[in-house]
């Protein structure tokens, strides 16, 4: 039983001629004879009694047709998901992200990207890039933005990866510290400082900076939330670094400075090697571009 003559059989019911349904497809009178005698005989069941005035259903044909209408029009309603899937205007998209990204550059191009297509239904899973590396790859995303360190050997095997751009490394300051009418600061200025820190690990980010820079962080402060973090900066109890993804989000009380000389870390839309995708990705992407080009010109203009 196939699909052109289920289609040929409820023309025929409809028409009540086998005439008139090969007009109304478009098929020769013959061609459409076929179809119904090849439907009947897949089936072992008459489905029309044939007369000098057309013809009419048999029991088969009526109990056939309710059934054949179903298939037709489920038929229909998937060509108009897919079509919808392929303009956009239906589907969805899975993105995933860590927490700084989360800030300003996944927002900005999510915001885009929903204003010229609304009827695609965004997600957003949070976490560490290594997590959605392996959502990626159990396929529980669609796309991801990850960072990677210098020097860094994450496994993304498997992926490939889209640049966006280099994430500076930050320090935020107490707006009356004694550095604060400098533009720019090297990390060993701040030797001396009280730290807050996520943790006293080797593996923190601004435990390992101060170790390159020759010194140990004298951490007064263990918090891993960066709200927690910026209320014991502006209270003047400490210094940290942040990201400079995270700098769009910094509470007005306190003064970032960029660091000289200190390493970067790339920022990367990833998605699976070879896997079709969602259709929306292509489109997510060039927003995330736009998003990052915008914010590389704000994070330029900040250490001007």
């Amino acid at each position: 039983m196939d699909i052109a003559g289920l289609t040929a059989f409820r023309e025929v019911a409809v028409h009540g001629s086998i005439t008139a349904a090969a007009k109304s497809l478009r098929y020769t009178q013959s061609a459409v004879s076929r179809q119904i005698a090849a439907l009947e005989e897949s089936l072992a069941a008459p489905l029309f009694d044939r007369g000098s005035r057309g013809v009419r259903l048999t029991d088969e044909g009526r109990l056939l047709l309710g059934h054949a209408q179903a298939v037709l029009d489920r038929l229909e309603t998937a060509r108009r998901d897919l079509a919808a899937l392929r303009d956009l205007d239906g589907g969805r998209l899975r993105i995933g992200a860590f927490a700084t990204a989360e800030a300003v550059l996944v927002p900005r191009a999510m915001a885009a990207f929903r204003a010229a297509h609304p009827r695609v239904e965004l997600s957003l899973a949070d976490g560490v890039s290594a997590a959605q590396v392996a959502r990626l790859r159990a396929d529980e995303l669609d796309v991801a933005v990850l960072n990677l360190h210098s020097g860094q050997s994450a496994d993304v095997s498997g992926l490939v990866l889209r640049h966006l751009l280099d994430d500076p490394i930050l320090v935020a300051l107490p707006a009356s510290h004694r550095l604060a009418g400098r533009r720019t600061l090297r990390l060993t200025e701040l030797a001396r400082e009280s730290w807050i820190a996520g943790s006293t690990a080797a593996a923190d980010p601004l435990i390992g900076a101060c170790l390159r820079s020759g010194f140990q962080p004298d951490v007064r402060y263990v918090v891993p939330e960066w709200t927690a973090k910026q209320g014991l900066v502006a209270a003047g109890l400490g210094v940290t670094l942040l990201p400079g993804l995270g700098a769009g989000a910094v509470r007005p009380d306190i003064l970032v400075k960029p660091l000289r000389a200190e390493p970067t870390r790339g920022i990367y839309a990833a998605t699976v090697e070879g896997a079709s995708g969602a259709p929306a990705v292509p489109e997510f992407l060039t927003h995330l571009v736009d998003s990052a080009t915008a914010l590389r010109r704000e994070l330029s203009a900040m250490a001007r």
